[in-house]
């Protein structure tokens, strides 16, 4: 599997992780066997988040963990907070402390690798945030920090009080989700691409070494669903098509390549029930993301 940096430090992770948001739909056996196959091919990087499945997927992970066999420091586990159904957002200390509590619990662990905060609260104190950071750490509940569809003055805005690096920023990022690059390439245009609706996030993450980690990577829109295989993207699955014969591997394995390709340290997001995992699997075997 291939290695990344892991945001401004020296550490390595898998430039590909396993997501847990709909682990919720499966028996705890299953999920063992998503687990383990995934760690086999050295995804060894798990992300989840509180709202997935209202808890129920990191219950069921937890569960399924124990199943496994596979030892808590050989992985990296990585959670989300602060989308509060019915609330919205709560970046407050409080419910950042009883967020981590919560998760550790379901996960059946004694600490958080990662606690990414899920997407901006615009109440958000910065110093309120710092201190349920050091708080966290102090406490060896939380190892890292990082954000979720953040843009780089938010993360500007939170570093003016929070002292530990922002490893991580996890954006929605693919063949057709392209936002932050467009107004790169359109720069001193006119047309539509060339409006910045990210605030320059892209240069901003390969500036301050930050992470960038792909969730929806083959979607189209938000929630629209994949564009593999879609009707209604004729010309670009035609390409797809003839790249993937010449490589041996599925569409989906030339979409994730295209994603790798670009510059920074990238990892992707795939979902633990996700039909593509096994052609990505031959993707990073064989490290076809490497050719231009």
């Amino acid at each position: 599997m291939k290695q990344i940096k892991m945001g401004p430090s020296t550490l390595s992770i898998p430039a590909m992780a396993l997501g847990i948001m709909r682990m919720d739909q499966k028996s705890v056996t299953e999920t063992a066997d998503a687990i383990s196959a995934a760690y086999g091919e050295g995804i060894n990087f798990i992300d989840s988040a509180d709202i997935y499945g209202g808890g129920k997927s990191e219950t069921i992970f937890g569960q399924a963990l124990k199943q496994t066999k596979i030892s808590r420091d050989k992985l990296f586990i990585q959670s989300k907070t602060g989308i509060v159904p019915g609330k919205r957002y709560d970046f407050s200390k409080k419910h950042i402390l009883t967020a981590v509590d919560g998760i550790l619990e379901r996960m059946q662990i004694d600490y958080l690798d990662s606690l990414v905060l899920h997407r901006p609260d615009i109440l958000m104190n910065p110093e309120e945030v710092a201190e349920a950071f050091d708080t966290l750490q102090a406490q060896g509940k939380v190892r890292f920090f990082g954000v979720s569809n953040f843009n780089a003055s938010e993360i500007e805005l939170l570093k003016t009080a929070v002292t530990q690096p922002i490893m991580f920023d996890q954006l929605q990022f693919g063949l057709m989700h392209t936002g932050m690059l467009d107004s790169i390439v359109h720069t001193n245009m006119t047309d539509e691409k060339s409006v910045d609706h990210d605030g320059q996030t892209w240069n901003y993450l390969l500036r301050d070494k930050i992470t960038l980690q792909c969730w929806s990577p083959f979607q189209y829109g938000m929630f629209e669903g994949t564009f593999i295989n879609n009707p209604k993207f004729p010309q670009l699955n035609e390409e797809l098509e003839k790249l993937a014969e010449h490589y041996q591997v599925g569409k989906n394995a030339i979409a994730a390549s295209w994603i790798l390709r670009c510059p920074g340290q990238i990892q992707i997001l795939v979902g633990s029930m996700n039909p593509y995992v096994n052609v990505l699997r031959y993707l990073h075997r064989h490290h076809s993301y490497q050719h231009r």
